[in-house]
């Protein structure tokens, strides 16, 4: 399986693109935008089928949009003006990835926790809990793990939250969802490689479907 990384760098004149990255809509305007780039009338989920995770994320030079996919996408679905698109293959980098290999790392996520039906009733909580600060921290520790790395460091930033719709059977009852997100930089050995690979093709955690979870790296360059 070949997975893709298209930049965009909107354009900052392009209505579009200031539309599809403002408010915390951003995920869902996202989500929409950046399917238009792959092919209409697949079975289930568009994202699922072509494997689309992303991101929005500020640069020195401005915004950028991280699109990762399994097909790569055709970038002459998008408005003319929306922005500076690349496309390249994650072959060579996946495949460079062992055992012992230091990377540095980033993922917007949304960490939660589902707490058990006991500990709602006594605490009226809801089913899903937002985390933040410390407890963040501890998930991400966990889900790194889980993707066969070990965090060497790990720098967590609240980010504003987006919205997205909830799936639901009935199209015409669609319920709005808010995702708390977090954006986890720093390194980390890699103890599974394949696991690794698994992980950044499935994504982690929830809201993958507006902007979260999308986990890129990249080999720290060691000095001569």
């Amino acid at each position: 399986m070949t997975l893709w990384l298209t930049r965009i760098l909107p354009s900052a004149s392009s209505p579009e693109a200031h539309r599809d990255l403002s408010g915390n809509a951003q995920g869902l305007r996202l989500h929409q935008r950046l399917l238009q780039m792959f092919p209409d009338g697949v079975e289930g989920p568009a994202r699922v089928a072509f494997g689309v995770l992303f991101r929005a994320e500020e640069t020195p030079r401005g915004p950028q949009i991280l699109l990762q996919s399994q097909v790569k996408p055709d970038p002459s679905r998008l408005p003319d003006t929306y922005g500076s698109i690349e496309t390249r293959s994650l072959e060579s980098l996946l495949s460079s990835l062992c055992k012992g290999t230091v990377v540095h790392y980033r993922c917007v996520a949304n960490p939660v926790r589902k707490p058990g039906a006991t500990s709602r009733e006594a605490y009226k909580l809801p089913p899903i809990v937002a985390l933040s600060g410390n407890a963040a921290v501890e998930w991400w520790e966990r889900q790194a793990t889980a993707a066969g790395l070990e965090p060497l460091h790990i720098d967590a930033q609240p980010l504003a939250k987006v919205s997205g719709y909830k799936p639901s059977k009935n199209r015409t009852a669609k319920q709005l969802v808010q995702h708390s997100r977090t954006q986890f930089d720093g390194t980390a050995r890699v103890l599974d490689a394949d696991l690794l690979r698994e992980k950044i093709a499935a994504g982690i955690g929830r809201g993958k479907a507006h902007g979260c979870g999308m986990l890129t790296v990249a080999p720290v360059q060691q000095r001569s």
